[in-house]
C-alpha cells in the first residue's frame, strides 16, 4: 500500500489507527508513504511509526505523481494498493480486494468510496450526490467490461503493469488506464469499501475542480494515442463519462443559448420575456427559500470550474502540487 502526504497532520491519527488495524490482519502488508515536503508535523508523526510503515521524505515539493512513482519503484509485492492520506479503509478491504486477482485477466481493481459528512453543507451534499452517481457508473462499466479509470482514494494494480508517465498528469487515471492498454481488465469491487470526508467549503472544492480539470486535459493529451486503440465500447464509455463531464460547462452554456435562440427565432420579444420571467423566478425562489437556488447555483459553478480548468490546461497551465482541503 502506498500514499502521499502534504500537511495532513489533522488526518494522520485516524489514518494511522486504520493502518494498524490492517497490519494486524495482514502482517506482511508493506506500507510506503511519501512526504511531499510538509510544513506541518506530518513527517514527524510518520517518522515515529517505523514498525508500521516506510517513510520517504521529499527534499523539495514535487507533487503526488512524482511521489507515487518513487514509491512504486520501491514496492516489493505483486499487487500495489493506492490510496490517499485522508481515506480510511474498512478493516477487511484489502483482503476482499485481493480475492479479485484470482482471475488472471484482472489487472486492476477499484474499490468503493463512501463520503462521510460530519458537518453537512451544500457543497458536501452536492459532492456526495455526485459521487454516488459516479460510483454507480463504475459498477455499470464493470458489468460491460472495463472501468474507465480509477479514483486515487482506493484502487490497485498488478505491480508489473505500473507505467511511466510525466508529473503533470493525474497519476490515478494514468496508472489505472494503463491496465486496459496492456490487455487486462480494470474492474470495480462493490464490497471493497473505504471512507472519506467530503469537502464542506465551496471555495476549496471550486479550486480543486480547476486543478483536476487542468490535469485531466494534460492526462487526456498524454493518453490519446492509446485511447484511440481501445475497443469501441471502451472508447464510448470514456467519452461519455470523462470528456462529457470535463466539458459539461460548455454543454450547459450551449443548451441555454440554443433555448434562447429557438425562442428568438420565433420572436425576439418572446425571448426577452422568457429571460425576464426566468430572472424573476430565480429572485422569488431565492427569497422564498435560499436553499432552493443555492444547490443548483453551487452545482453549476463547480461544473464551470472543471471547464475552466480544462481551458487552462489547453493554454499550457498545469498544477503539479496540491494542498489538502481544510474543511475535510
Amino acid at each position: 500500500m502506498q500514499f502521499c502526504v502534504h500537511n495532513e497532520e489533522a488526518a494522520l491519527p485516524q489514518k494511522l489507527a486504520s493502518l494498524k488495524r490492517l497490519k494486524t490482519t495482514m502482517p506482511d502488508l508493506e506500507i510506503l508513504v511519501f512526504d511531499d515536503s510538509s510544513t506541518d508535523a506530518s513527517a514527524q508523526i510518520l517518522s515515529q511509526e517505523d514498525g508500521l510503515l516506510t517513510l520517504v521524505r521529499g527534499v523539495d515539493r514535487c507533487g503526488k505523481a512524482a511521489g507515487m512513482k518513487r514509491l512504486a519503484a520501491m514496492a516489493q509485492g505483486d499487487i500495489i494498493v493506492f490510496t490517499d492520506a485522508n481515506v480510511i479503509f474498512a478493516d477487511d478491504a484489502i483482503q476482499k480486494l485481493l480475492t479479485y486477482y484470482a482471475d488472471g485477466n484482472v489487472g486492476g481493481v477499484c474499490g468503493t468510496l463512501l463520503y462521510q459528512d460530519e458537518s453537512p453543507s451544500i457543497t458536501s451534499e452536492i459532492s456526495t450526490s455526485y459521487w454516488s452517481l459516479d460510483e454507480r457508473a463504475r459498477s455499470l462499466e464493470t458489468a460491460t467490461g472495463n472501468v474507465m479509470g480509477a479514483d486515487g482514494s482506493i484502487f490497485s494494480i498488478r505491480r508489473h503493469l505500473y507505467p511511466d508517465f510525466p508529473d503533470t498528469v493525474l497519476d490515478d487515471l494514468t496508472v489505472s488506464m494503463s491496465v486496459i492498454f496492456q490487455g487486462r481488465r480494470l474492474i470495480k469491487a462493490d464490497d471493497v469499501i473505504a471512507y472519506e470526508r467530503s469537502v464542506a467549503v465551496h471555495d476549496e472544492e471550486f479550486r480543486r475542480k480547476i486543478r483536476i480539470g487542468a490535469r485531466a486535459y494534460h492526462t487526456h493529451s498524454y493518453l490519446r494515442p492509446q485511447l484511440r486503440q481501445m475497443q469501441r465500447i471502451d472508447r464510448f464509455k470514456y467519452a461519455s463519462r470523462k470528456q462529457m463531464r470535463w466539458f459539461g460547462g460548455l454543454f450547459l452554456g450551449l443548451a441555454g443559448l440554443c433555448f434562447v435562440g429557438a425562442i428568438a427565432g420565433y420572436s425576439w420579444i418572446l425571448a426577452a420575456g422568457a429571460l425576464v420571467v426566468a430572472g424573476a423566478a430565480a429572485i422569488v425562489l431565492q427569497r422564498l427559500g435560499p436553499a432552493l437556488m443555492a444547490k443548483p447555483i453551487a452545482a453549476a459553478t463547480l461544473i464551470f470550474a472543471t471547464l475552466y480548468g480544462v481551458i487552462l490546461g489547453m493554454t499550457g497551465r498545469t498544477f503539479v502540487t496540491w494542498a489538502p482541503a481544510k474543511s475535510r
